[in-house]
């Protein structure tokens, strides 16, 4: 789609991840057993048609340039267009912008470059599959300046607190961007905006010293915008802390919440793997639980994520937990309701347990 850019902007997301984010950003927390965050949002930009996409990220994005490589997963390792990572550069003398107008200021050439007419920013906390391609019509047919893309949530949890709510008429023009916690319609962070508008934006902002383009450009200046409000109706889930990490894979377990996020007419991308099948050897015993190629299994796993190359040794027991990557489980451990990071290792007989509420987690590398 020539007409319409993407941008993933990491800059303002609300984080409370603690151990999970000592060695990366958000966007690069793996979930679901296979993936990381930061895939949901890629490839739903990439589903909709957009061939040129572009992250701002600021730290800890080691982890993040390793998984995205060239992009080739997502099929935009191409000539024309492609995938773009864009750090701040402070190398400007005259450069007075903060926060994420930075980023707007300093790659000011990406987007002029860019034939397109329209800009999806996204972020990568809003876990969905789906396509934009309704809502940029829907954009386009309304004439709006912008077009905010949210969701009626049936329960109003704790990760839900930090986004902003919209109010809007029957016709779905937005008439106030509030922080109102009762109002169940959530902003999801996706939105559709005019490239020339975007730019303008940006230089007002700047001009007067603000420091979130979102906050400042557009829930600031409501009454002086064209918003519209585009109603997303699919599966979706917020994960901005490790309760939320936890719950909803958690919710993953559960068949008909498993085929709503990834049962779709698309495939949620994510970087390959060459492991082989999981292997069962003849004390293990699982039950309602993701299992992920790699994993060599001789224990107990129950309600439980495990993800790529995790080994459960004899005698060991997994239950409500969520192992990842290349962590092992010595024999007689006992861990529920526990995360533990990548390449973790349990030694023989230890014994953590968490709760539902607030899981026991172990930051990668440990030895335990």
């Amino acid at each position: 789609m020539k007409r319409l850019m993407g941008l993933i902007n990491l800059d303002h997301e609300h984080q409370f991840f603690n151990e999970l984010t000592y060695f990366r950003n958000g966007a690069s927390i793996p979930f679901g057993g296979r993936y990381r965050l930061i895939d949901f949002t890629l490839s739903n930009i990439v589903n909709t048609g957009i061939e040129e996409v572009a992250i701002f990220v600021r730290s800890k994005y080691r982890s993040l340039l390793d998984h995205l490589g060239t992009g080739e997963i997502w099929d935009l390792d191409r000539r024309n267009g492609g995938l773009f990572i864009l750090p701040p550069d402070w190398h400007d003398p005259s450069d007075k912008s903060r926060g994420d107008l930075q980023f707007f200021h300093n790659n000011r050439d990406y987007f002029h470059r860019s034939n397109a007419e329209y800009v999806l920013i996204s972020g990568s906390q809003f876990i969905t599959n789906t396509d934009y391609k309704e809502a940029f019509k829907f954009h386009v047919d309304r004439g709006a300046d912008v077009t905010l893309i949210s969701t009626q949530v049936e329960e109003l949890l704790p990760e839900h607190e930090p986004y902003f709510r919209v109010e809007a008429d029957d016709l779905g023009w937005v008439r106030n961007i509030t922080n109102d916690k009762h109002n169940p319609l959530v902003f999801t962070g996706v939105y559709i905006i005019n490239k020339e508008l975007l730019m303008e934006l940006v230089d007002d902002c700047i001009a007067y010293h603000k420091d979130n383009f979102f906050v400042n450009g557009i829930a600031e200046r409501v009454n002086g915008l064209k918003i519209q409000n585009y109603r997303y109706r699919g599966y979706s889930a917020f994960i901005n802390s490790v309760e939320s990490f936890y719950r909803q894979n958690m919710n993953l377990l559960s068949l008909e919440d498993y085929e709503k996020l990834f049962y779709q007419k698309y495939f949620v991308r994510t970087k390959l793997s060459n492991n082989p099948s999981v292997q069962y050897k003849k004390n293990a015993r699982v039950n309602r639980s993701i299992l992920a190629n790699g994993c060599v299994i001789d224990g107990d796993i129950e309600n439980s994520v495990l993800f790529r190359g995790v080994e459960v040794h004899t005698g060991a027991t997994v239950k409500n937990s969520i192992i990842m990557q290349r962590c092992t489980i010595e024999e007689d451990v006992y861990l529920e309701n526990v995360i533990l990071d990548k390449d973790v290792h349990i030694t023989r007989g230890q014994k953590l347990i968490g709760s539902p509420d607030k899981p026991f987690v172990v930051a990668k590398r440990q030895v335990i």
